[in-house]
C-alpha cells in the first residue's frame, strides 16, 4: 500500500511522459519484432530492439534486411510502429478516449500541445481530429494509386501489402522499404517519385501547416509559421535539387548513366528525401563528396514543426539565419513577413542548435572509437540518426554493439526533440532573482 501512494506521489513532466511513451512503444515493438512468427530466421535482441527504434522515431536505417529478414507479420509490426511513431502516441491515445466519449483533461491537452510543439492550449483536439481524418485519408488514398502500379507487378497480396506499407512509410516520413535498394528500381517512374514525394513532403511540412491551409482561403490569411514553411521549403528544395543535378551529373555511378528525364527525377527525390524521409533512388555510397556535405545539411535541417519529421527543424534554421542576416544589417529586429520575431523564439531556436550540435558531435566523437569506416561515413550516419532519416553510406548493417547503441540514441533523441529531451532530463526551475548586468567580449 506504502509503495502504490508512493507511485502515486511521482510527478512527471510532459516532456518526460513524452520520453517514457515512446520508451514504451520502442521495448513493446521490440518484444514483438522478436517473436519467431516475426522473423525467416532469429535475429539478436538488439537487431530487434534497433529495428523497434528506427521504426518508432521513423527513421529508416536497418541492420537487417526489412523485405527478406521479417515475415508479412513483422513487417506489419514495423509498419504499425512507423504509424504510431509519426503521429505521436499522444495522437492515438486522444483518439481512443474521443471514440470511448470521455472528456480530455487539461493534463491531456498540455500533453498534446508539447508532443505538437505549439504555445497555445486552444484548438488542441480539433487539430488531432483533422489530423488523423487527413492521415489516414492520405495513406488510403495513396495505397490505392500505388497499388493500382504494384499489384499488376506484384499479386494482390503482395502488391496491396506493398501499397499500403510505402504509403505509411512515406507520409511518416520513416524511410522503411521493402526492397533492399529502397526506391532505385523506380528512379525514372514518374507515379512513385509524384505520390511517395508528395507523401511525405506533405507529412514534414507540419500539421498546424495542413490545418491551416486546410481553413484558409487564401496565402495572404495563412498564419507566419505556415508562410514560412511553405516559402522556405520551396527555396530549399528547388535549391538542393539545382545543386545536385549539377554536382552528380557526369558521376556515372549516380545521374551520369541516365538519360535526362531520369537525372531530373532523381535530383528532385534526393533533394527533397534528406528532410527527413530517407528513401532514395540512385546509391548514396557513391555520389561526390559535395553532395554528401548538401545531404548532411538537409538532414540536419530536416521538416516542419509538429510534423512526422525530425531534424532541427526548418524554422528554427530560418529563424537562425534571418537573426544573423539582421545582426550584420544592423537592425534591432527579425522580421519576417513584416512581422518581428520575438527575442524567446530566438533563444529557443539557439537552444536548439546548440543541443543538436552537441548531441551529434558526441555520436560521432564515440562513432571513430568503436567503428572501423572511413570518417565521411561516420558523419553521414550520425546526421542521418539524429534527423531520422534513415540515409546511409554502407555503414548501418557493419555497426558494432556499441555503435548500435550510439544511433539508437541519437534516433530517440532526434524524434522527440533535443529540447524536450533536455527538458525530460532537467528540472526547470523559475528565476525569482534578477542580477546586475556584465559585459564579456566575444567574436
Amino acid at each position: 500500500m506504502k509503495k502504490l501512494n508512493w507511485f502515486r506521489k511521482i510527478q512527471m513532466s510532459p516532456p518526460q511522459v513524452l520520453a517514457l511513451t515512446f520508451l514504451a512503444a520502442i521495448f513493446a515493438g521490440a518484444a514483438l519484432l522478436s517473436l519467431p512468427i516475426s522473423t525467416i530466421e532469429p535475429i539478436s535482441i538488439i537487431d530487434a530492439l534497433f529495428t523497434a527504434t528506427s521504426a518508432t522515431t521513423v527513421t529508416g536505417l536497418v541492420v537487417v534486411s526489412t523485405g527478406n529478414d521479417f515475415t508479412m507479420f513483422g513487417q506489419f509490426i514495423i509498419m504499425i510502429l512507423m504509424q504510431i511513431g509519426g503521429l505521436g502516441l499522444m495522437t492515438f491515445a486522444i483518439l481512443i478516449i474521443l471514440l470511448l466519449g470521455k472528456r480530455i483533461g487539461l493534463r491531456g491537452r498540455i500533453l498534446i500541445q508539447q508532443s505538437f510543439n505549439q504555445y497555445s492550449l486552444g484548438g488542441m483536439i480539433r487539430l488531432v481530429r483533422v489530423l488523423l481524418i487527413f492521415a489516414f485519408s492520405i495513406e488510403i488514398l495513396a495505397a490505392g494509386i500505388l497499388a493500382i502500379r504494384w499489384v499488376p507487378e506484384y499479386g494482390w497480396t503482395y502488391g496491396l501489402f506493398t501499397s499500403a506499407f510505402h504509403s505509411i512509410s512515406a507520409f511518416n516520413n520513416a524511410g522503411f522499404s521493402l526492397w533492399d535498394d529502397s526506391l532505385s528500381a523506380y528512379v525514372g517512374d514518374p507515379t512513385v517519385n509524384v505520390l511517395i514525394t508528395f507523401l511525405f513532403i506533405s507529412g514534414g511540412i507540419g500539421f498546424t501547416v495542413l490545418y491551416d491551409i486546410w481553413k484558409s482561403k487564401n496565402f495572404r490569411t495563412l498564419t507566419l509559421h505556415s508562410k514560412v514553411m511553405l516559402v522556405g521549403t520551396l527555396i530549399v528544395n528547388l535549391a538542393a535539387m539545382f545543386f545536385l543535378f549539377l554536382s552528380e551529373y557526369g558521376n556515372m555511378q549516380t545521374l551520369g548513366s541516365l538519360p535526362l528525364s531520369d537525372k531530373l527525377w532523381a535530383s528532385y527525390f534526393q533533394a527533397v528525401t534528406p528532410r527527413t524521409a530517407g528513401f532514395n533512388t540512385i546509391d548514396i555510397g557513391s555520389m561526390e563528396v559535395g553532395s554528401i556535405v548538401m545531404i548532411s545539411l538537409l538532414m540536419f535541417i530536416g521538416a516542419g514543426s509538429a510534423s512526422t519529421g525530425s531534424g532541427i527543424k526548418l524554422t528554427t534554421f530560418l529563424v537562425i539565419v534571418l537573426s544573423v542576416v539582421s545582426y550584420l544589417k544592423g537592425k534591432k529586429e527579425v522580421v519576417i513577413f513584416k512581422r518581428a520575431i520575438p527575442s524567446n523564439l530566438l533563444e529557443r531556436s539557439l537552444a536548439i542548435v546548440f543541443i543538436s550540435i552537441t548531441a551529434i558531435f558526441l555520436g560521432i566523437l564515440t562513432l571513430s572509437y568503436t567503428e572501423n569506416a572511413p570518417f565521411e561515413w561516420i558523419v553521414f550516419e550520425a546526421f542521418s540518426a539524429f534527423g531520422t532519416v534513415g540515409l546511409s553510406m554502407g555503414l548501418t548493417g557493419e555497426l558494432s554493439f556499441t555503435g548500435k547503441i550510439v544511433i539508437m540514441a541519437l534516433m530517440f533523441i532526434g524524434r522527440i526533440g533535443p529540447v524536450t529531451f533536455a527538458f525530460a532530463l532537467a528540472r526547470q526551475q523559475t528565476e525569482k532573482i534578477r542580477h546586475p548586468k556584465g559585459d564579456i567580449f566575444t567574436g
